[in-house]
């Protein structure tokens, strides 16, 4: 992975989960890093887990809000002079029905995983130009694949995701400019989403209990997030369009391809099941 070598990385939701681990994967390769996360504590969590010989600098940033965006990649490129890559991470996750959610709960959900993919894409990728070689890498989901009954903002953000970064990847191969995109769909994996995701009472209208929804998608977050961030590197070096973590987001894709439509009534039947047997 010396691809990575003194180049600039930033990552947004650095402060758990994949974004974490891609700091810390990416200094073991000997990139200097701008981190940032709303929150303060676990951006010095993963500071502090960084022992490596590299330049960091990190960012309290609200991704929801464009002129925070701007204003830190301006400042990682007063800070660092230079910029390769951009890793869209941030996330959250909103568990209610359709009928059920606000409109500010839907605003909330893609203003952050939607938005925040735009606003850190556009912010960075004057600069990442500049360098002359780098990627922008949006972080979608297997819930970009295949809709879920509970996660309809989620779906759209995600889905949104998939189809803004694999527009942006045709416009970037056509330029020849030497940067490029990947879209990136893990499946379930382990880091604080489920337990941090906002669920509303309209579940009961599905006879789902909220804190069992909590429990079942945390059995659900499985795959180390150190394995996630390995593979997203290595896809990165291919230069490849799209990557598939985990057993479940390719079962699931290969579904999708099978079933175009049907895949929903399996997922439907498999989501009842499930909620009988508990």
């Amino acid at each position: 992975m010396r691809y990575f070598e003194n180049k600039v990385a930033a990552i947004t939701g650095a402060g758990s989960g994949i974004g974490q681990q891609l700091a810390i994967l990416l200094a073991k390769q000997g990139c200097h890093l701008a981190l940032s996360d709303i929150n303060v504590q676990g951006l010095q969590a993963t500071r502090d887990l960084i022992k490596d010989q590299v330049i960091i600098s990190l960012t309290v940033v609200d991704v929801a809000h464009k002129h925070q965006v701007e204003a830190w990649a301006e400042q990682v490129m007063q800070t660092h002079q230079q910029v390769n890559f951009i890793f869209n991470n941030a996330g959250v996750a909103l568990g209610s029905t359709v009928e059920g959610a606000s409109y500010e709960e839907l605003e909330w959900i893609m203003d952050i995983n939607f938005w925040g993919v735009v606003y850190g894409t556009k912010s960075f990728l004057p600069f990442i130009k500049q360098s002359g070689a780098g990627h922008v890498v949006n972080i979608s989901s297997v819930f970009g694949l295949t809709a879920q009954p509970t996660q309809s903002g989620y779906n759209a953000s995600k889905f949104a995701v998939r189809g803004f970064t694999e527009a942006l990847r045709q416009e970037l191969d056509r330029q020849a400019c030497g940067v490029s995109a990947l879209c990136v769909h893990p499946g379930g994996i382990k880091t604080n989403i489920a337990n941090a995701a906002r669920m509303n009472q309209s579940l009961a209208s599905l006879g789902i209990n909220v804190d069992d929804s909590k429990r079942s998608f945390n059995d659900f977050l499985r795959y180390p997030a150190e394995k996630a961030a390995e593979q997203i590197l290595r896809a990165v070096i291919k230069n490849k369009r799209r990557v598939l973590i985990g057993n479940d987001a390719k079962f699931l894709d290969l579904l999708q391809r099978l079933l175009p439509s049907g895949y929903q009534v399996i997922l439907q039947g498999l989501s009842q099941l499930r909620d009988k047997l508990k």
